[in-house]
């Protein structure tokens, strides 16, 4: 049998993998153990991204990212955390928010992290992504108020070059759409997809219009993941006039570490990737062994942010909830602060929400509201009108050193 060992040269194809038994640094009983977790939450990872990790260290933050784990099996959570069902108005066209449509135009990805919270794109022959958007193109020339679509899936760079133009001359050709988002994990899992490919830069620049921006929706979750093909691939599409943005979660084992997190910030701020949202990780089944608590979560989002200048400062804390993104924009002894940063219903934009504080509890759905306050949002928490990294008055951070790049 064909086992992984070496990484790859940069001349070479990549080779991708989803057979665990191929694995050649995990012991034959190992693979027999994850394969029954493979079965249930598809595996797929390629030479190059398997050659990151450190396979003597088994708590290595890459192998966490990508390999299997048996507690993966604990009864726990659902496969559509966020109810995406509930907002799906055609096959692979989600519409949740008045402006924003998301088309889900792939079915694979170039690895599956073990914490996605759409695996269930990867298994039981799942038919929510597809390739043919011509009804999605439709549906959104059919609606003026969309100026924003985000390409998703799976991963759209995945797609062929040609198939990616297609889509992206069809939105270009509806004027009201004016920003083109491409969700992507490629630069990390495979940076020569971007890097070899001239006529896929070419055509990024060609509809990356100077009033009309293609945003690149990078993927970092670990500073190790920003190798320099990693880094000469964002920097490709900067010089293709993409705009780069990085979202991640905050994964138990990976980056769940203010300096960790803290230092993915400020070297995404140094490569021109900004980061743009950090997420709690959503309730998914499977996730369990990922799972960062609420209040955890924040305390260490709040100490990276101490960590960098302005730039590596700009994410919020969110946890995207069937409800709308909610902003986890404040903790004290007593209580959690979420404010609705995006909303479906359009009513709730902007509210504020209180609930008791439970250092348990990793998602809305855990938490107790407060109902009888009595007190508008500014006389609650006036702190919540400043800017994330100055911080809160009465939040539980203990003060650490200032280490911002000024």
């Amino acid at each position: 049998m064909n086992q992984l060992n070496a990484p790859p040269s940069p001349t070479n194809k990549i080779h991708y993998v989803s057979d665990i038994h191929k694995l050649a640094r995990l012991s034959p009983e190992e693979r027999t153990r994850l394969e029954q977790v493979a079965k249930r939450y598809a595996f797929r990872a390629n030479d190059y991204y398997l050659s990151l990790i450190n396979w003597d260290d088994p708590n290595d933050p890459i192998r966490r990212l990508i390999v299997p784990r048996m507690d993966e099996l604990e009864d726990w959570g659902s496969l559509d955390a966020s109810n995406e069902a509930a907002n799906t108005v055609l096959p692979g066209v989600q519409h949740k928010y008045a402006r924003t449509v998301l088309l889900l135009c792939s079915e694979v990805c170039g690895g599956y992290c073990r914490y996605c919270f759409r695996k269930r794109l990867f298994i039981h022959e799942n038919r929510e992504a597809t390739s043919n958007v011509s009804e999605g193109i439709r549906y959104i020339a059919q609606h003026p108020e969309v100026t924003n679509v985000l390409l998703t899936g799976g991963d759209p760079l995945l797609l062929s070059t040609d198939r990616l133009a297609k889509i992206l001359a069809a939105l270009r050709a509806i004027p009201h759409v004016r920003i083109i988002r491409i969700g992507s994990k490629m630069p990390a899992f495979n940076p020569w997809r971007i890097l070899n490919d001239s006529a896929l830069l070419e055509i990024l620049s060609r509809y990356s219009e100077p009033r009309r921006r293609i945003y690149l929706m990078a993927h970092f979750d670990h500073v190790r993941e920003l190798t320099d093909p990693a880094v000469e691939a964002i920097d490709a599409c900067i010089r293709a006039g993409v705009i780069c943005v990085n979202q991640c979660p905050i994964i138990r084992g990976v980056n769940d570490d203010p300096v960790v997190l803290g230092d993915l910030f400020r070297q995404l701020s140094f490569i021109g990737c900004p980061p743009y949202y950090c997420f709690q990780g959503r309730p998914t089944a499977g996730n369990r062994p990922y799972c960062v608590p609420i209040v955890r979560g924040w305390e260490i989002f709040q100490k990276a942010l101490r960590r960098g200048s302005g730039l590596a400062r700009r994410p919020r804390f969110i946890m995207s909830h069937a409800t709308g993104k909610i902003e986890i924009a404040g903790v004290d002894h007593r209580y959690i602060y979420l404010r609705y940063q995006c909303a479906k219903d359009p009513n709730e934009q902007g509210s504020l929400k209180i609930f008791k504080r439970d250092d348990k509890a990793c998602w809305l759905d855990d938490l107790t509201p407060v109902s009888d306050l009595g007190l508008d949002d500014s006389r609650v928490y006036p702190a919540l009108l400043s800017t994330p990294s100055e911080g809160a008055p009465g939040t539980s951070l203990e003060p650490t050193e200032d280490l911002s790049d000024r």
